[in-house]
């Protein structure tokens, strides 16, 4: 009788014990949608977090020193290998970066909705290392590119086949771009469960460490592999680059195991314009006095499929009404179900779906007013280093610093102040606004561009300073003499600029990360790089306009071939006060910015909730 009773505890211990180490292993998994590489439940302990975005900021760091490499130094082997005209070169550099910025807005399309972001990773990056083979083969064989050398002070401009080759292979790499840039970012974000304390605050400072990554691979990129191109050869400058981009694709697929994957979700475009045309048909409808009434699906499938519920907000209230079920004359609900099936979405639309439309009309003016800082952005790499190349560049009796090496200072400033920030200033700011990130994403996107206002007044300053000394030594007409002015005189424009990056270009990637709808971050991530790539058009559409207006009437206008005659002074201050009539515009609209407010859902309720209304 004892043994039995024995054995029955014991049995009864090894029941506890299972079901025990059952419920831990749920309490373990992520419930926010991720799954493994085979589409199994994903355990927190062995995927996410570090261990995974670690492969990601890897291959970010090997990427954006492929693509700086190649973008940094593209206007001088265009001009002085293939001999193109500067004019023809300035255009063919600008048309190759707004494609390979605005094209990502198509990738993370298609990431979000068809191919899912790490196969979308996987597919870019062949492009990618393709396009770098066969750009590394044209810069290295002579029959895919002029003579080097001039004769009589003429030189032989390429072939149609050696420029084809090597804008093909160009145009390639920004391919690969369009999908590797918005896809791969947000894939590292998702290996961190916003649903978890602990690994949101990791995520926080992914995002910080996402942009050391960034300005690490420009330092290299602006500093050692452009002395190899410019001092040993443009093909083994360029193979460097091929193989660390191969090498950090293998890297990449390595860590497929820890992981975190999601599905793609529907197309965002049929969403919204659902939701719009729900909200026309239904624009004589009162709306209720309970907006906790409007139609809501909470049987589970958006959390199952990792998309969260989101709560009603009080913008755009006209879209309100695409959540209103309409009753019909007889009673039933026939003209917004199809045969007793789920509701028609282009009739009926859930709270969630109109929220998550009303965060893409929200993003409009944040995008907008950002386009303001990026065209002063730009100055950092035309007018900046245009400047430094009439400065005094001596380090010593035998060192010339490259004009274009100058970007360093920015980038180091960057990589300094992204540690600070990060370690000490959050840290420090957590306490003080109870705010998981120290402080908002929009108050960290106005920091950034006040400090673009103080950027433009410093270069404004310093070519005030240039101009007189070149006028003191009577340099004035003679634009090939050096001006003796260090050029370090240009470190605090470079500095602030460096630093207000680290506020808006950070603070950017996190608000179109974290503020769009959750199946739409890739192309969140395509947003903010068509936010740099709109601006570098209006930047060239501004000094155009500038030109225009200041040459009439037989005037020389602000912008001359001698630098010393420009007015570039009046175009800095022009930019500084631009900047800060649009940081005005910017604060009012972020005072009335909305942030998408998750719902919390204790429990799953199987069942839909509606409001019905009769015509």
């Amino acid at each position: 009788m004892k043994f039995q009773h024995l054995k029955e505890r014991m049995e009864f211990g090894k029941k506890s014990v299972e079901s025990q180490r059952r419920n831990d292993e749920q309490l373990e998994c992520v419930n926010n949608g991720s799954m493994d590489i085979e589409g199994l439940p994903v355990l927190r302990t062995n995927s996410g977090g570090w261990k995974a975005s670690l492969f990601m900021i890897v291959f970010e760091l090997s990427e954006r020193l492929t693509y700086f490499a190649i973008q940094a130094n593209l206007i001088i082997y265009l001009t002085t290998v293939l001999h193109e005209g500067l004019t023809t070169s300035v255009k063919n550099v600008n048309y190759w970066t707004g494609v390979a910025a605005v094209m990502p807005l198509v990738g993370g399309f298609i990431a979000d909705v068809y191919c899912g972001r790490y196969w979308m990773i996987v597919i870019a990056s062949i492009i990618y290392v393709s396009g770098l083979v066969l750009l590394t083969i044209s810069v290295s064989l002579s029959a895919l590119k002029p003579p080097d050398h001039c004769q009589t002070a003429i030189c032989k401009k390429a072939t149609s086949t050696q420029i084809g080759v090597f804008f093909f292979a160009l145009y390639l790499i920004s391919l690969g771009t369009s999908g590797h840039q918005p896809a791969l970012q947000a894939f590292g974000a998702d290996q961190f469960d916003e649903e978890d304390k602990d690994e949101m605050l990791k995520k926080n400072s992914f995002f910080n460490f996402w942009y050391l990554s960034i300005c690490i691979g420009n330092l290299l990129a602006v500093t050692v592999i452009a002395y190899v191109q410019q001092n040993i050869s443009w093909g083994f400058g360029f193979g460097i680059v091929t193989v660390a981009m191969g090498m950090a694709s293998l890297f990449f697929l390595y860590g497929t195991p820890f992981y975190r994957y999601k599905l793609p979700g529907p197309s965002p475009i049929t969403r919204i314009a659902q939701v719009v045309v729900a909200a026309i048909r239904k624009r004589n409808i009162s709306m209720p006095l309970d907006m906790n009434l409007l139609y809501e699906n909470e049987d589970g499938d958006s959390i199952i499929a990792g998309k969260r519920l989101l709560s009603h907000t009080e913008n755009f209230q006209f879209l309100d009404k695409a959540a209103v079920l309409v009753q019909d004359p007889s009673g039933g609900l026939n003209n917004e179900t199809q045969g007793g099936k789920q509701p028609n979405p282009w009739k009926i639309c859930t709270v969630t779906q109109v929220e998550e439309t009303k965060l893409i009309f929200r993003m409009v003016p944040i995008w907008f007013f950002c386009l303001i800082f990026g065209v002063a952005a730009t100055q950092s790499q035309s007018f900046f280093i245009k400047q430094a190349t009439t400065m005094d560049r001596s380090m010593g009796p035998h060192f010339q610093v490259p004009p274009s090496s100058l970007l360093a200072l920015s980038t180091v400033a960057g990589v300094v102040f992204i540690i600070i920030y990060d370690r000490c200033i959050v840290p420090l700011a957590r306490r003080i606004t109870l705010n998981e990130r120290g402080i908002t994403i929009l108050q960290r996107i106005g920091i950034g561009m006040f400090l673009a206002v103080m950027c433009m007044v410093a270069a404004a300053l310093t070519e005030e300073k240039r101009v007189h000394v070149a006028k003191i030594h009577g340099l004035l007409d003679s634009p090939g003499t050096t001006i003796p002015l260090s050029v370090f005189w240009l470190t605090p424009q470079f500095v602030i600029m460096g630093i207000a990056d680290v506020f808006l270009v950070v603070g950017l990637q996190e608000y179109f990360y974290d503020q769009v709808p959750d199946s739409m971050r890739s192309l969140g991530i395509g947003f903010f790089l068509s936010d740099i790539g709109v601006a570098s058009f209006v930047g060239s559409l501004v000094i155009t306009i500038i030109e225009k207006i200041t040459k009439r009437r037989g005037h020389p206008g602000w912008f001359v071939n001698n630098l010393n005659r420009c007015k570039l002074n009046y175009f800095y201050w022009f930019l500084a006060i631009l900047s800060a009539i649009n940081l005005c515009c910017y604060i009012c609209a972020a005072r009335k910015y909305t942030y998408k407010k998750i719902k919390q859902t204790s429990a799953i309720s199987g069942s839909s909730r509606h409001y019905l209304l009769k015509d």
